[in-house]
């Protein structure tokens, strides 16, 4: 499904702002792979999603999505193919749109609806009421309200259902509910993980909670200084603790993990 092939990018060469961001990066996802991925800031995590989502072309290597070749694909046009979250609400919609314009403006974008004389029919509006009734926050009866009125975390079950509202082959999921309180964040979280397994789809999913990271999916990925450092999955991951994990990063690249936030997460994990 998902080909990452030395995957490799550098900002700014030959200056003193010089930043080697992603070096060698390979990686291969199966149809319905769900892969969550922690690294400290800086690692790379980003940077990868920026490169699949086409928001710049690598140095060098290649990019497949579902046996095309993305590489060199400007954003817009994979964006049919990729859905995106970020970890601020107030990305991904607009604000001064309603609720129904905004899933609209998704539904067209990702559909075949190409043509600029296309229009959301009686039909499509019925399917976006029906979709957000089971996002359970009551927003099918706010259709004409605008999306700047909603909360956060509304906000950003929106996103997520426009980002999923046409089936995409891969979804890209960057910290999209760290900007949220606990109770939101897995209410959001808990609909994320509805609508990955109800429609199977590929996810790659960056998270700063270790717990998470080992719960989520069935693949994690850790990243450091550009690079994928740990790839676990099956049996492996099933056993495997938190304490277990930051011993594996340790031993592989020399040294131990040292985010604040990421220990933080795993310290709340604990006393949950």
């Amino acid at each position: 499904m998902l080909d990452i092939s030395h995957v490799s990018m550098t900002f700014n060469p030959g200056t003193v702002n010089e930043k080697k961001a992603l070096t060698d990066i390979n990686l291969h996802l199966e149809k319905g792979d769900f892969a969550a991925i922690v690294g400290s800031n800086g690692a790379g995590k980003s940077t990868l999603f920026n490169a699949i989502a086409g928001a710049f072309v690598p140095d060098t290597g290649s990019i497949t999505l579902d046996g095309e070749d993305m590489t060199f694909q400007p954003d817009f046009r994979r964006s049919k193919a990729i859905g995106r979250l970020f970890q601020d609400p107030l990305k991904g919609t607009a604000p001064n749109m309603t609720i129904e314009e905004n899933l609209a403006l998704a539904y067209l974008r990702a559909s075949n609806h190409t043509s600029p004389f296309s229009r959301i029919t009686k039909a499509d509006r019925e399917l976006f009421a029906e979709r957000l009734a089971q996002l359970g926050l009551g927003l099918e009866d706010r259709m004409k309200q605008p999306v700047g009125l909603l909360s956060g975390g509304q906000r950003q079950a929106l996103t997520l259902l426009m980002a999923t509202l046409v089936t995409p082959k891969l979804l890209l999921l960057d910290e999209h509910t760290a900007a949220l309180d606990p109770a939101t964040a897995e209410k959001v979280l808990e609909l994320t993980k509805k609508i990955v397994a109800e429609n199977n789809i590929t996810c790659l999913m960056i998270t700063h909670n270790m717990h998470a990271a080992l719960e989520l999916g069935n693949r994690t990925l850790m990243m450091d200084s550009g690079r994928i450092v740990l790839d676990i999955s099956g049996e492996e991951r099933d056993t495997m603790t938190v304490d277990g994990l930051l011993d594996r990063f340790a031993k592989n690249v020399g040294r131990s993990l040292d985010n604040d936030r990421i220990l933080l997460s795993k310290q709340e994990s604990a006393a949950d």
